[in-house]
């Protein structure tokens, strides 16, 4: 080639190749976090752009050569900041085992081996008894390392005993070799570390699972529970259904009749085991909340019922003879109910009639519905005696006075001329402290250590029933039962006149109490009674005798109740007891901090008041404890009643709230 024809060649080659990039020791590079805003220009033509032009240096070896930091932060410890993913992933790559391998081998590359492995499984007789062939080779896994001299005789007889050698004796390594062992130990026990703070991690992770299942789980039970209370709420709904229904086809039945049709039957709402039907509003008031409140003097409330929710509720005080009655649908103050002439300790409201038991001995029978607020001076005229009405019963029925438990109320000769008092009855001698009636038979107990049995109709007492024979001759217990008679709390006091102080109140008050006879009900010919000996029985009234007697009180029994099955006893010792009536025995005990001085239950929740100003719920299903005390009374609460949903209650501040439950 000319030097013509290279010089134009080089021209050529210079045009067409880019100019150089001069080599400098810094380099400009673009990093990642500046890709995104690398400029970026696009052409129109169909030229291809590099990664020059975009500016744009890869450095792919070195990013994966780089070490990637764990991140940690700056207080966590290692246990609880986990390692990279990346990290992790290399610390469980089994490296370390071949490591191991490799450095023992290493260690004893001079010394001869031996068949432990053969030997192992010739233990455990895994192989055969066959001779070995001379020079087969043994595999990797089938040697052990052992010490040996150059001399040392294998004949089994004869040979020479010689001192056992170290298996690491004799042999030398280079520095290059032990610092190459040494990074690759630090090197495993970097990883231990990393695979320990994952298993941490994981553990961790799976506490908190199991937190998060048992927080379901929980969750599940409560959804259980509220499931079955709604069963049972169905249950109590559906059988009312029927008592209700039952009642129409009476009524239907004694359609032809004259005057107007009677039910066969009003059960007692102290026994109304079905849900009331409250009107729908009732569901938008706030659970547990009291949204009403009656003034209802200066002194503790004593005694009150109520018809039905949003109906008529009676009140009574401790030093008040002339009971209250309110309509609860508006709040107002319909009237009083004037007679008796000393306080009135216990009454019961059944749809329109009202009976009232006062410390004069007596009781009294009205009817709500001639209550008039504008017309209570006029109300001796309406006082029917007992007397009286007996005399003019012989007369006829046109001329006399009819009471009928029913819902016919009272018919009297004039209308006008009658008052809300209808019958009286005495009998007691002392104060008359619980009483209890259904349909038309009526059950008194008194300070006079007396039960007496009542015909409404005739306003007769039909039998008496005497604590202190019951004290006095108890009924045989089965062994185990009752206790001896000796050993009843207030069994001395019973024979004199019963005062004990009652246990401190929330607020430190106290009282001392009176009321022999706490509680009475009865249901068919059953009678269950409690008293100031601290003991719950049940008596025959057909016979008039106490046929058992459960003991476990300690203090004065202050209210009763009982169903098919279970009886409640609420007691000054500051607990509820409940009775299995099959048995005889005690079923469960609910304790509190105060004396029990009222309560009510169902097959869902008992009621009570415990001497604190909140009402205590026990739920029968979930054996939890809650307290009503949202916009509650200020001191603490004597009396209450309560029908499904809807509960009121009578504090010792001389207040009456209604709650929505």
């Amino acid at each position: 080639m000319t030097p013509k024809m290279m010089a134009h060649a080089a021209t050529v080659s210079s045009r067409s190749r880019p100019p150089a990039v001069t080599a400098t020791p810094h380099r400009h590079r673009v990093d990642f976090a500046t890709l995104g805003r690398t400029p970026l220009r696009l052409g129109l033509g169909t030229r291809r752009m590099t990664s020059r032009e975009l500016e744009i240096v890869e450095a792919a070896g070195e990013l994966l050569s780089a070490e990637i930091p764990d991140t940690p932060t700056a207080t966590a410890s290692d246990e609880e900041q986990p390692p990279s993913l990346l990290r992790g992933f290399q610390a469980t790559i089994p490296s370390a085992d071949k490591g191991r391998t490799r450095r023992r081998l290493t260690r004893s590359v001079e010394a001869p081996r031996m068949g432990l492995k053969r030997m192992g499984l010739g233990a455990q007789g895994l192989t055969m008894d066959e001779p070995e062939a001379e020079g087969e080779a043994e595999s990797e896994d089938d040697v052990v390392v052992v010490g040996a001299g150059p001399g040392r005789e294998r004949g089994k007889r004869g040979r020479k005993k010689r001192g056992r050698e170290s298996l690491s004796a004799g042999k030398v390594f280079g520095r290059d070799e032990l610092e190459r062992q040494k990074t690759e130990i630090k090197k495993d026990k970097e990883n231990l570390h990393v695979r320990r703070s994952l298993i941490h991690s994981d553990i961790t992770e799976i506490t908190n699972k199991i937190e998060a299942l048992d927080a379901i789980r929980t969750k599940l039970e409560e959804d259980l529970l509220k499931l079955q209370e709604d069963e049972l709420e169905l249950d109590d709904e559906l059988e009312m259904v029927k008592e209700r229904l039952e009642i129409e086809e009476s009524r239907t039945r004694h359609k032809g009749q004259k005057g107007m049709s009677q039910p066969a039957h009003l059960q007692s709402s102290r026994r109304r085991k079905g849900p009331a039907f409250l009107p729908s509003e009732h569901d938008e008031l706030p659970p547990g909340v009291a949204f009403m409140t009656l003034e209802c003097g200066t002194t503790p409330i004593a005694a009150l019922d109520f018809s039905e929710p949003y109906g008529t509720l009676v009140t009574a005080t401790q030093d008040d003879a002339q009971p209250r009655v309110w309509d609860l649908l508006s709040g107002e103050d319909i009237g009083h109910l004037r007679g008796h002439t000393g306080p009135v300790k216990a009454l019961q409201v059944e749809d329109h009639v009202c009976l009232t038991g006062s410390a004069d001995g007596t009781v009294r029978v009205w009817d709500l519905r001639r209550v008039d607020a504008e017309a209570e001076d006029e109300w001796e005229g309406g006082m029917v005696h007992l007397s009286d009405v007996i005399e003019e019963t012989e007369e006829g029925e046109g001329e006399g006075v009819v009471v009928d438990m029913n819902g016919s109320g009272v018919r009297h000769g004039k209308k006008e001329d009658g008052g809300p008092c209808i019958r009286l009855l005495e009998g007691h001698s002392k104060a008359v402290t619980a009483l209890y009636f259904e349909d038309e038979t009526l059950v008194t107990g008194a300070s006079d250590k007396t039960l007496r049995q009542w015909d409404l109709t005739t306003g007769q007492c039909v039998m008496t029933m005497d604590i202190l024979w019951a004290l006095s001759h108890p009924p045989v217990a089965a062994p185990g039962g009752a206790l001896p008679n000796h050993l009843f709390p207030g069994a001395a006091a019973a024979a004199g006149t019963f005062a004990v102080p009652t246990p401190p109140y929330a607020d430190g008050s106290w009282e001392m109490y009176q009321d022999f006879v706490g509680a009475v009900q009865f249901w068919g010919y059953a009678l269950v009674s409690g008293s100031g000996d601290g003991a719950v029985r049940m008596w025959d009234m057909r016979t008039g005798q106490a046929h058992r007697t459960l003991l476990g009180h300690t203090g004065p029994v202050t209210c009763v109740q009982f169903d098919e099955i279970h009886i409640v006893s609420g007691s000054l010792d500051k607990s509820v007891r409940i009775w299995d009536l099959r048995t005889g025995g005690m079923f469960e005990t609910v304790k509190y901090d105060h004396a029990v001085t009222s309560l009510q239950f169902d097959s869902r929740k008992i009621v009570s008041a415990a001497g604190e100003n909140g009402v205590k719920i026990y739920n029968r299903t979930s054996m939890q404890h809650s307290t009503l005390s949202t916009n509650g009374h200020t001191r603490p609460i004597e009396k209450l009643r309560y029908m499904d949903r809807y509960l009121v209650s009578g504090g010792r501040d001389s207040t009456v709230k209604i709650w929505a439950l």
